[in-house]
């Protein structure tokens, strides 16, 4: 094997790492700090589950187009109209502060991340040597997993602090900075073949069993992105940006030790192994709100994702053709939004009607 062909690190490797690591934190200090928006302004937790529910529903319905889209060569256009979208829905929510109209800018912001982050992982697997595909969409992961490390708790801080205006500003300024660094980034050449729109193209059934295995999974890691702040705040335990950061220390763990064993080993263990950890921390937070329990969940959930995730990711989109990248990697993020939008959801039912403890046995 040629040294081109291994050759994992370059400029535009990094600049996708950094783009998409922006557009996570655009989406998760949002994602994090929404549901004390719904509640600033008048809305339930119930509102809040069904704000989670529209954002997931619109990029999963947007994703199988953007995936056709992706398959026929317009990668750089597709991410520039995300990241565009990325950065004026925060000023929506601002300029349109009531719930049905926030709600509308949150269907639109659900569109716009799924424009970005569908291209952005495309784009990466692009980049990355087959040899090293487990290890090198770990590295890219790592962009999200530090995003989840700072974005969720630098949102409540700023939502504390300064207020939510702020804390737009700042998401959409995150978009900006993305934008910038596209226009010098090159993306890779794939030669491709123009295809027609056909319903049966839109999902890439080789990337099927890994994104439905990640759909189960992702119901509870929905609920954890959307209520462990304010469980935390319930229970008087330390601050849900604790919690995410401990979760994504594992998760940053986890991707450095695991991308090469993966490679070498396969993925089925890291699946089992990540959701076991994750049902542990299930039923700690479940059966023990003590902050003892708070941190080892923190940190069991880290390593849950930090495992399954990657390992998923690369089962589901490591096996497809250039050509056909686009349309696995949106067939995986569909099950990606599912599973967190309706997670989200039916977590903020349950909340209203048994409390958090029942919610996260459930």
């Amino acid at each position: 094997m040629s040294k081109s062909e291994i050759k994992l690190w370059n400029k535009n490797f990094v600049l996708i790492i950094l783009i998409n690591f922006l557009v996570f934190m655009n989406h998760l200090m949002i994602l994090s700090t929404f549901p004390f928006y719904i509640d600033y302004l008048g809305g339930s937790e119930t509102l809040a589950g069904i704000a989670v529910t529209l954002f997931s529903f619109v990029a999963v319905a947007m994703r199988p187009f953007i995936g056709w889209m992706l398959n026929n060569g317009l990668r750089r256009k597709i991410l520039l109209a995300g990241l565009i979208g990325m950065a004026l829905m925060p000023v929506g929510y601002l300029l349109l502060s009531v719930i049905y109209l926030a709600f509308i800018c949150r269907m639109l912001h659900g569109a716009s991340f799924a424009f970005s982050n569908t291209t952005s992982s495309t784009i990466a697997t692009d980049m990355v040597p087959k040899s090293r595909f487990a290890e090198g969409m770990g590295m890219f992961g790592l962009s999200t997993a530090l995003a989840t490390a700072s974005a969720p708790a630098l949102g409540l801080i700023l939502m504390e602090k300064m207020g939510f205006t702020t804390l737009f500003i700042i998401s959409a300024g995150c978009a900006g900075v993305s934008m910038l660094l596209l226009a010098f980034m090159k993306t890779p050449k794939i030669t491709v073949e123009k295809e027609p729109l056909r319903i049966k193209s839109l999902i890439n059934k080789d990337a099927i069993p890994a994104s439905f295995t990640a759909l189960v999974f992702l119901f509870t890691y929905g609920a954890l992105e959307n209520f462990v702040a304010k469980y935390a705040a319930e229970y008087s335990l330390p601050s849900g940006g604790l919690f995410f950061a401990i979760m994504a220390g594992m998760v940053l763990f986890s991707r450095f030790v695991l991308g090469k064993v993966v490679d070498n080993r396969g993925e089925e263990l890291f699946v089992y192994a990540g959701n076991a950890a994750m049902l542990a921390a299930l039923v700690l937070l479940g059966t023990s709100p003590s902050i003892p329990a708070y941190v080892i969940a923190a940190a069991l959930s880290g390593l849950g994702f930090g495992s399954l995730e990657p390992a998923l990711q690369s089962m589901a989109v490591s096996i497809a053709p250039p050509q056909s990248r686009g349309s696995a990697n949106s067939t995986f993020l569909c099950a990606y939004d599912i599973g967190i939008g309706i997670g989200g959801g039916i977590a903020g039912s349950l909340i209203d009607n048994m409390g958090y403890q029942p919610m996260w046995l459930i």
